[in-house]
């Protein structure tokens, strides 16, 4: 199994592939770049972190591949000099590299801590056309991601945005052709805001949402409706097709704030929000798969890299009858439907990993009021992820450098049968705080511990103490370079 440490939602990230069923491995994600860091005092960064994490026994890093940078000159003009000294880097202090094709835009969510828009010559593009954007039942726009509703549009210089997201993947395969399958061995492709696969449904930016509020559809630009009138003109009911439900509240309500979503006899459980629903889910399911078959096709044959695909952990209101939050994000999900098994099979016809998200957390320490339950989700999408025979891998969804978190990892991710353990983990994040003294010598024990499969805590932080003496001075260098 794989483990991944990830700095900040920006990050280049640490990982390990599966290898041996019976270990689990370790990843560390890297620091954030941005457009407006240069590239020398990244590589100092860098240079000065891998060495630690080596000594730690991480595996790999994860690293975001930002098409807002890469391709910020204009359409088809791919700059990747800064990607490449980090790939040699990683090379040469002999570091795995799970590279994240991250097609949306950085900030404005949670551990966002640079900017990075879209290219400018597609924000241009959906600034002339605002239905490029994903719109919401009031009217605001969304530019985070690309409307999926367009996805087979030629809207961005006669090419249409998956065309887009192929030649990027296509262009990254040839530019580090020598990379894939020794240092670069797994590919995640971007879905969605925060690189996952879901609708914008609770942006973050300018305090349009707050946590632990339900969200809102995102199925109100032109692409979108039109799909939906089509689908509801074929149902027989082209009154269901002029957009979504208006009465399933705002942002920040709770499920029984709202007539749609309250109880058994809500708007979501009648045929109205059955058809609506299954319409909305299956938009994003099938954006996953031409997404999906654009990756396949570029990294598919050969290429030495698997491919993987992040989906969110919507943990709260899980414990209501019609799963609010998860309905807004496009995950059909509720008290009487399975949601995640048609993404997971999904992502088998492609051989693609389900990578999900909130592994560290524990119901109790939810509020209990908005009927968070993280540890049932988990258990949820890792039966969905085996019953369709996809490898699963995780990560943390806040930063956490304590104790128990890492036993609820290892337990959700390690102490298991075979069959049934992750096959990778992302640990959330590589920053100053990581290189604490205290900090550092809890993930070396944490690193161990899902190295060897659920080694005893005891063991494992005994092992770790020697291991943080004797690392010091690269811990400090380390910390160090990240305050810079």
């Amino acid at each position: 199994m794989a483990l991944n440490l990830a700095q900040s939602a920006a990050a280049a990230a640490c990982f390990a592939t599966a290898g041996d069923a019976r270990r689990a491995a370790s990843l560390v994600a890297m620091p954030s770049s941005s457009s407006s860091a240069t590239t020398s005092l990244r590589m100092k960064r860098q240079a000065a972190c891998e060495p630690a994490l080596k000594s730690a026994g991480v595996e790999g890093i994860m690293v975001d591949v930002w098409w807002g940078i890469v391709e910020s000159e204009g359409p088809g003009r791919y700059n990747f000099d800064g990607y490449m000294e980090l790939m040699e880097m990683a090379r040469k202090t002999g570091l795995k590299v799970q590279a994240v094709m991250s097609f949306h835009q950085c900030g404005g969510n949670v551990g966002d801590s640079v900017n990075i828009p879209l290219p400018r010559w597609v924000v241009e593009e959906m600034e002339k056309d605002n239905d490029l954007a994903y719109t919401d039942q009031w009217g605001r726009r969304n530019f985070e991601y690309i409307s999926l509703g367009c996805d087979a549009m030629p809207v961005f210089k006669g090419r249409t945005p998956v065309e887009c997201y192929t030649d990027f993947m296509r262009a990254f395969r040839d530019h580090f052709a020598s990379f894939l399958g020794d240092t670069i061995v797994e590919i995640q492709v971007g879905m969605g805001p925060a690189g996952e696969l879901r609708y914008p449904s609770y942006p973050e930016s300018n305090g349009t949402w707050r946590f632990p509020g339900i969200g809102a559809f995102q199925c109100n630009d032109r692409y979108m409706r039109s799909s939906l009138k089509v689908a509801a003109e074929a149902r027989g009911k082209p009154e269901w097709g002029h957009g979504g439900p208006t009465d399933a509240g705002g942002y920040n309500n709770w499920p029984e704030d709202t007539v749609f979503f309250r109880g058994d006899c809500g708007g979501w459980s009648t045929e109205y929000g059955e058809f609506f629903l299954s319409w909305y889910s299956q938009m994003l399911l099938e954006h996953g798969e031409r997404v999906l078959s654009g990756a396949t096709s570029v990294f598919g044959d050969g290429a030495g890299a698997k491919i993987s695909v992040k989906v969110a952990g919507i943990h709260w209101h899980y414990g209501t009858r019609s799963h609010a939050a998860e309905l807004t994000a496009g995950y059909y999900n509720t008290r009487h439907r399975d949601g995640y098994l048609p993404i997971a099979r999904m992502l088998a016809r492609h051989g693609a990993v389900l990578n999900f998200t909130c592994v560290e957390m524990r119901d109790h320490e939810q509020p209990q009021e908005a009927q968070c339950m993280p540890e049932a989700l988990v258990r949820q999408v890792a039966a969905a992820a085996r019953a369709a025979g996809v490898g699963l891998a995780g990560e943390n969804a806040l930063p956490r450098y304590d104790g128990t978190a890492h036993d609820q990892v290892v337990a959700a991710a390690a102490d298991r049968a075979a069959e049934d353990r992750m096959v990778a983990f992302t640990y959330l994040r590589m920053g100053p705080d990581l290189f604490h003294p205290d900090n550092w010598r809890r993930f070396v024990a944490f690193v161990r511990r899902m190295s060897e499969s659920g080694s005893p805590r005891e063991a494992a932080e005994s092992a770790a103490h020697g291991v943080a003496q004797a690392t010091g001075s690269l811990v400090h260098e380390a910390a160090v370079a990240l305050r810079s």
